[in-house]
């Protein structure tokens, strides 16, 4: 059984070197895993490949000395390079998470195998599109957002005139109706969304700046597990 076949979505970490706060990423990992997060995507728009295999590395030890490396999967946003790259170099990386505009979720799959995860994300209304009309086969999870404006994200939700459109707890319930696909929501999110986020029936919360940039991570972190599981 591989760790494709246990995802838990529902409690999600995204994080890179420059959302910590000058803390090493893998101290904050450390906090997140305690505090019971279950997923962690290593995602940075300023840092170059190497350093993001670095990063990689450096939280698939954590994960390992945590001892859920086959319960905690480790993920790399956007940079499929990156996550082969990391599994030549013998870094446990087990898959990708993509947009819409990236490259296509079937390549990712045929590049990395049956037994890694490839997560899409997308605005809401953009994600409906997808699940009406796209073979979802290859998707294991999708991440829609945002909740709120956020700043780790400022173009996360734009529209066609460039203003954010973020999601109501409707839409993201009608959306969980629907998708053939777990549903994991972020952008902005914090411990006040919790409760009513989990009771759309979504599959879990993704959240940056919420733990990665608190001044004690891991309270941050527990706090947060423990509303999803109060009201989930």
């Amino acid at each position: 059984m591989s760790i494709r076949d246990n995802l838990d979505i529902s409690a999600y970490l995204v994080l890179g070197p420059e959302n910590t706060l000058g803390r090493p990423v893998a101290d904050v990992v450390r906090d997140a895993l305690d505090a019971g997060f279950t997923i962690v995507q290593v995602r940075s728009k300023v840092a170059g490949a190497r350093e993001l295999m670095e990063c990689a590395r450096s939280v698939a030890d954590v994960i390992a000395a945590a001892g859920k490396s086959d319960t905690v999967p480790l993920l790399i946003d956007d940079r499929l390079d990156v996550a082969l790259a990391c599994r030549e170099a013998g870094i446990k990386v087990d898959g990708v998470h993509v947009g819409q505009s990236d490259i296509p979720v079937e390549v990712c799959r045929k590049y990395l195998g049956e037994d890694s995860i490839v997560g899409l994300s997308a605005a809401a209304h953009e994600m409906r599109r997808y699940i009406e009309t796209a073979d979802t086969s290859q998707v294991d999870y999708l991440g829609v957002g945002p909740l709120h404006e956020t700043a780790t994200k400022p173009d996360c939700g734009l529209d066609d005139d460039g203003r954010i459109i973020t999601r109501s707890l409707e839409e993201l319930a009608e959306l969980r109706r629907v998708s053939p696909k777990p549903i994991v929501v972020g952008g902005g999110v914090k411990a006040a969304d919790i409760p009513a986020l989990a009771k759309t029936g979504v599959d879990g919360f993704f959240v940056v700046s919420a733990v990665a940039g608190a001044e004690d991570p891991h309270a941050a972190a527990k706090e947060l597990v423990d509303l999803w599981r109060a009201n989930a």
